[in-house]
Order: C-alpha cells, then structure tokens, then sequence
C-alpha cells in the first residue's frame, strides 16, 4: 500500500496523539506499580477470621535473654475479650524463632504453623463477653538486626568498656521478629507488663515505669516494667546496658510528668548537655499537638547502640549526642542544626504513631508525614515561622515522587519513603489552606483529642481535617497520599484577563492558592477547568505563587 508524505503525517500524528491519550489515561497504573503478594502477606497484613473474633486487653511478656549465646526464651501471657464465638486463633511469631507449649487454663491446646502464623485450637469454649488468657512459651535465636533500625531484630553489641549492649529495634518487619503476639496494628494491648531477666551487672529499660526489680540468686535480675496505657506491639523493646540513670520534672499540661534518662555511664555528662532540649521539645508540641500522650507511664530516652525509634514511652536515641541527623542538616537550610532530629523527631511519634496510629501499614504516612512535620512546628514555636518555612522547603530536595504515600491494604505494605518529606510538605501546604494560624493549631490539637489512643485509617484523618478547615479537601489529599505527580498552576495573562486552572494534576483538584500578582497578594481558587480573573491593561503579568505550597507553576505564555 502507497502513502502520500500527507498522509503519512497524519498517520504519525494520530499515533501520538493515541500513545498520549493512553499515557494519560493510564497514569495510574503507572504510579502505582504491580506487587506480587504472598499467603504469608496476606495473613501478616490482614484481619483474619482468626484474629477478628477476639479484642487484646492484656500482656505479660516475660523474657530472659542469654547474653552469652545470642538466644532469648520466654514466655507471653495473652488476656483478651471474646467478641463473638470461634475457637480458633491466630498468633505471629517469626523464624527461626519457636513456640514449644501453648496453654489455656492448665491444659495443653494443639497448634498448627503455617510459616510467621500459628493457628491455635482452643478446647474452652469461647463465649461471647468472657475475658480469657492463654499462655504461649517461646524460644530461640532471634534474628539479628543488620542496619537497625530500618531492619528488624536484635542488635547484639558492646559499648567502649567491653560491657553488653543490646537492643530491639522492629518497626518494619513487626514485633514477632522476637516475641508472639497479635502482630497486627489494628488491635493494641490495652496494657502491658514487661518482665526481662539480665545479668545483674547490667540494667533493662523498657516501655512505662518501673515496678521493681527481682533480685535471684543465679547472679541475674528481673527487670518488671508496666505499661498502663493502649501500646502497639512493635513500640514494645528492650534495652540492656550497663546504663546509668538521671531524671527531671516537666510541668506541663495535664500536670507533672516524669522525664527519666538513661545512658550508658560513659556519655553521662554529654547527655546532660545534650537532653537540655526535651523541655523545650515539650513546650512546642504541648502547644501545637496537646498534652503528652502518656503521662501515666512518664517519658524516657533510652541509649541505644543505632541511630533511634519511637517506642513509647521509651524512645530511644543513638545520635551521637550532637545536633541534627548524625550531624547532618537534612534540610540544607542550617535550621536543622538547631536541634538534635532524633530527640525532636522519635518524640514526636508519640503523638502520631503511638497515641494515634494507623490500623493498617499502608496508612503509615499518618506516622511519618505528621512527624517530619513536627520538626518545623518545634522550629516555629521556637525560632519563628520563617525558619519553620525554610526547614520545610528544605526538605523537597528529597522528594523522590516515585510512588504514592499510601501502600496497599491488607498485605503489609507501606507506601512510598516520600511520606516523610512529602507528607510534611503536604500538612505545611494545608496550614497555609487553613490561612489562620489558630484554626491549624486547633486542628492539629482536635485530631490528637478525637482520635486519642486509638488506631485510625487515613480516611478519618482526611474527614477530619476537610471538616476543621471547611473545605472538602478529597482531590488535594488524592494528589499527594495517591498520585506521584506536583500539581502545575497553568496561567497566561491576555486582553486584561489572567487565566489559570490546575494541569499535572487529578481530576477535581480543588487547592486555593496565594499568590503575588503584581505586587498585590491575591488567593486564587483554581480548579482544572480554565477560569479568568480582571486584572486590567498591565505591560507585563507578574505572578509568583507563596513557595509554602508543594506546586509548581507555569506561564503558558512565557516567552
């Protein structure tokens, strides 16, 4: 067949606009890349009919760690309320980790393993209302933490004097790593006692406050500390060392609360210098988050040998006791040398992680958005908005828009690493939607007293602050929780008129902006559609968007 030039032109043109059309069409196939999950996935990251029926309400987890050969055993003892009858269950316990005896009042239960899940066979019955306990005995070699705390497990090491140092650190790869449990977010342990048994030359420190200390006669202690408040189950470590021990008292908003601190003996007076910061750290988020989430089991930095995790109640902290990211500005702004970033940033997750957290892992930019975000609210609490607004900008440069912030559901999934840096820029965008200081503030302290101790999806959260702004705010949070693409301001002046709309970006997105037109500062309220606003005969448009929103703009007719 014969083609003339022309119409092979308009044969090249058509394809082009087809492969355009498609690509456009598809976007979301693009940003959100097929994963294969497994069985395994789907039983870690799910509520199964054998984890639905019954609700936590109590652990005693009762470990002795055998410094020696890198081996712990132990046992758990697992209080819950039956919600409705069925007498299988379901508990996570990791390899190579081992589950020798599973008990119910006295008698031995049957159990069966498929992989990380157990699925016990209860013989009492289970009705509706009761309260019951079973007790499930562990051993094993944990696994060994390669690069914690972004890898799970235990870290076996030794401090400068040749004394035992050791830590859990679990966040991703989940608390049964190490210890059974129901190892699903959306059920927390109403409370917890912790009972780790060490050589009695060395101490553990773990999450809530200290009950005592037994003291055996096999030249080892128990170390009982009990956590009286909603705990998830990855926030739950131990911490073994040759530590030594200081204290302070932080008046605060909901009284006295005990700020305990413990270090290895030979960073003692560096830590004095150093944990100078948590009260001020307490003023700031006290005043922008609301009262400290735990004052009933107190606050404490723990030493840990690696860089740091925000266990509750029992934050731990490696940072070399110098000021931002092991000495490092993340922001290249210099404001993040104002403040050691895991003292302000693991604190911070003791508002969002641990008093609010999510109830399933793909929501985890709840955690981490929220949390970047309070390292700029700490820096404007004390060092005003413009250094706030600097950090924050700061951090774009790592923003890598790969993959949207949310992850799958049900399979244990997380989203993008970008639900730090993107996720604070997110909120700083929404503070300047909020347009009054104190409405922000109020949102930021509602959230915390609406969805206290609980765990929450990223809908509520997104209702929420639609509801406290007054502005339905669905396509701004699909923009940037689902898409992976930076809304575009499009914008041309001509005959008098400036005519803009939102490209790059989904259908519907509705984010009002301020902007500097000629010299007036002026809020657009764009959406995808054109639209056009009077702004008279000038010689040349001037128009700057405020760089506190995460966008990017475009004069169409720029030359």
């Amino acid at each position: 067949m014969n083609f003339s030039l022309l119409s092979f032109g308009r044969l090249i043109f058509l394809v082009i606009v087809i492969l355009a059309f498609s690509l456009n069409s598809l976007n979301a196939q693009i940003f959100t890349p097929q994963t294969e999950f497994t069985r395994q996935d789907t039983l870690r990251g799910s509520i199964t009919p054998e984890r639905e029926w019954w609700d936590l309400t109590y652990y005693h987890l009762n470990v002795k760690v055998d410094i020696a050969d890198s081996s712990i055993s132990g046992s758990n003892l697992v209080q819950y309320k039956v919600l409705k009858p069925f007498q299988v269950m379901q508990i996570d316990l990791q390899e190579p980790m081992e589950i020798s005896r599973i008990t119910q009042a006295g008698e031995s239960l049957d159990f069966e393993r498929e992989g990380n899940a157990f699925f016990i066979s209860l013989n009492q019955k289970q009705v509706e209302g009761d309260v019951n306990q079973i007790q499930i005995n562990f051993s094993g070699k944990p696994t060994v933490a390669v690069r914690p705390p972004w890898d799970g497990g235990f870290t076996w090491t030794q401090d400068s004097n040749g004394n035992p140092f050791v830590a859990t650190s679990n966040q991703g790869i989940g608390a049964s790593i190490w210890w059974p449990n129901k190892d699903h977010p959306y059920d927390e342990v109403d409370s917890l006692l912790i009972s780790v048994n060490t050589p009695d030359s060395l101490m553990d420190v773990s999450n809530g406050r200290l009950r005592g200390v037994d003291e055996l006669k096999n030249g080892t202690k128990t170390w009982n500390w009990f956590v009286s408040n909603p705990i998830n189950s990855y926030g739950v470590n131990i911490n073994i060392g040759d530590y030594v021990h200081f204290s302070e008292e932080y008046e605060g908003e909901k009284g006295t609360l005990d700020l305990d601190y413990y270090v290895l003996r030979e960073n003692l007076e560096k830590a004095k210098e150093q944990f100078k910061q948590v009260k001020p750290m307490m003023d700031a988020f006290e005043y922008w988050f609301g009262p400290y989430p735990f004052y009933e089991d107190g606050y404490k930095l723990v030493e840990v040998p690696y860089l740091g995790m925000e266990h509750q109640s029992s934050v731990t902290y490696g940072n070399g006791y110098e000021n931002g990211y092991l000495g490092r500005d993340l922001s290249g702004s210099g404001w993040g040398l104002k403040f050691d970033f895991i003292i302000i940033h693991e604190t911070g997750h003791e508002w969002f992680a641990n008093s609010i957290t999510y109830a399933d892992v793909a929501d985890m930019w709840i955690h981490e958005g929220f949390t970047n975000y309070s390292e700029s609210l700490y820096l404007d609490y004390h060092y005003g908005e413009k250094a706030a607004n600097e950090y924050v900008q700061g951090l774009r440069l790592g923003i890598q828009n790969d993959r949207p912030l949310i992850g799958t559901y049900g399979v244990h999934h997380e989203g993008s690493g970008d639900m730090y840096n993107k996720g604070g820029n997110l909120l700083h965008t929404l503070r300047q939607v909020a347009d009054d200081d104190s409405l922000w503030r109020a949102t930021l302290r509602g959230l915390n007293k609406e969805f206290y101790h609980q765990t929450v999806s990223t809908q509520q959260i997104e209702d929420y602050i639609s509801e406290k702004i007054g502005l339905n705010l669905d396509p701004v949070f699909d923009q940037y929780l689902r898409d992976i693409r930076i809304p575009t301001l499009e914008y041309a002046y001509r005959n008098g008129e400036l005519n803009f709309r939102w490209g790059n970006a989904v259908e519907g997105f509705n984010l009002p902006i301020d902007v500097n037109l000629n010299g007036n500062e002026v809020r657009l309220q764009p959406t995808t559609s054109w639209q056009r606003l009077k702004v008279g005969s000038v010689e040349s448009l001037k128009l700057a968007v405020d760089p506190n929103y995460y966008v990017s703009s475009f004069n169409l007719l720029a030359e």
